[in-house]
């Protein structure tokens, strides 16, 4: 009798960061392939447990590009520092000057920014009426800058960005400014100013991440009236969100951009639209088994 096999298309996938070994991303990519009819196998490359530093993502993206990956995802601290090894750019990752997904194809590495439709997408679905008039948000790094901009695009009038490296604030706003018109973008300088004259709060940093635990300002400078967001999503209830909670504010988790990003890098790797209603289900059943 002959041996069956599995006949399904069949496509490759991975994370490459740093400490992303509680990423929800490989099971959210594999069920939603099982359930188009693909063999996905979707992996994480993950500098700590690998034993490397970020200098080896080049050897990283070869390696996967000549072992027939159909794209891989980037997270920190790789954002940024993929672009000088990609062919391409997409429209929308060269205005964010970030990327979170490559897809390889025809022998070329093109740079894709998912997240910043992620961020925009969990936004309209958990805090669809919060005011906008002034935004603080807490990182300018790659994922910062997708949230800038989409928070732009979701129409905040005024977004203060702050950053452990000033100039790095001051870079993005920059190129914000430039997108969306003078005013709409400044680096802040006094946080505690900021956020008493602000809406909403969001933190773009790693802090709050399983690895990076702690709060990324003083917990003083929340208060009830504050709607407050992140975008870490491992823990999905960060200490910032406890804190913000407990007074009263209105919060959003990390869960909607981790989904929607992933909606969006499923496809790209595969050309298929995934079915974003079934990813959250799956993505909140994965939560609530932890």
């Amino acid at each position: 009798m002959a041996e069956s096999w599995d006949r399904r298309p069949a496509y490759l996938a991975a994370l490459i960061g740093s400490d992303i070994g509680a990423s929800l991303t490989p099971a959210m990519h594999e069920r939603e392939g099982a359930e188009q009819g693909l063999r996905a196998i979707y992996r994480l490359l993950d500098f700590t447990a690998l034993g490397l530093g970020p200098e080896a993502l080049e050897e990283l993206l070869v390696a996967a590009q000549r072992l027939g990956f159909a794209g891989v995802n980037v997270t920190h601290p790789c954002k940024q520092a993929v672009i000088p090894l990609l062919d391409g750019l997409s429209d929308e990752a060269r205005a964010l000057g970030a990327v979170n997904a490559v897809v390889f194809r025809d022998g070329r590495r093109i740079g894709h920014n998912t997240d910043w439709f992620g961020f925009a997408e969990g936004f309209r679905r958990g805090l669809p009426d919060a005011a906008r008039r002034q935004v603080v948000q807490l990182g300018a790094g790659g994922a910062g800058a997708a949230v800038a901009h989409a928070l732009l695009v979701l129409g905040a009038e005024r977004l203060i960005v702050f950053d452990i490296d000033p100039h790095r604030a001051a870079r993005l706003t920059e190129a914000l400014a430039a997108r969306f018109g003078a005013g709409r973008a400044v680096a802040g300088g006094d946080l505690a100013s900021a956020i008493a004259r602000a809406d909403g709060l969001v933190n773009c940093t790693p802090v709050g991440m399983a690895n990076h635990p702690g709060l990324p300002l003083p917990a003083e400078l929340l208060r009830p009236a504050l709607w407050v967001a992140e975008i870490v999503y491992f823990p999905l209830e960060t200490a910032l969100l406890r804190a913000a909670r407990a007074l009263g504010c209105r919060t959003l988790d990390g869960g909607g951009m981790a989904v929607f990003q992933a909606v969006g890098a499923f496809r790209l790797f595969t050309g298929i639209e995934p079915d974003a209603g079934r990813m959250q289900r799956h993505f909140a059943a994965l939560v609530a088994a932890r």
